[in-house]
């Protein structure tokens, strides 16, 4: 397993929450995506350019999309890469803690808006890894 990064596996996010996260209406709070409090608000909001910050949900949700790419005809932003630059972006605005339960939250709840934009089974085999350890 990886010390950095996106992995699914370090999300300390319930199954319980998880699903309520899933199934729930979003209010535009940043606080109602699970593994986001009132530091990390803090931490969204602040930045240099119009572009870099964040104030509610749906911008969260619209910057997980910009990552999606950009594409080219050669290539295309799989589901690792983008995961990669979500949790990334997220580390350089400071998030320290719950960065990839938060990532999860937001690949699983736009998978579910967008079916396809997150393949939660490319992780399957890093989940079988650790059971071999």
């Amino acid at each position: 397993m990886a010390d950095t990064g996106y992995d699914p596996n370090r999300s300390r996010v319930s199954d319980d929450k998880m699903n309520e996260f899933l199934r729930g209406q979003l209010t535009g709070d940043l606080t109602e995506i699970p593994g986001i409090g009132p530091a990390a608000v803090r931490k969204l909001r602040e930045g240099d350019a119009d572009g870099d910050i964040v104030t509610n949900t749906f911008q969260l949700m619209g910057k997980f999309l910009m990552l999606k790419g950009p594409d080219d005809e050669d290539e295309k932003v799989g589901t690792r890469e983008h995961m990669e630059k979500f949790w990334y972006w997220l580390q350089e605005k400071g998030i320290s803690s719950h960065r990839s339960g938060i990532v999860r939250c937001i690949a699983e709840k736009m998978n579910a808006m967008m079916p396809g934009i997150y393949d939660a089974s490319e992780y399957a085999d890093d989940d079988d890894d650790s059971d071999d350890e």
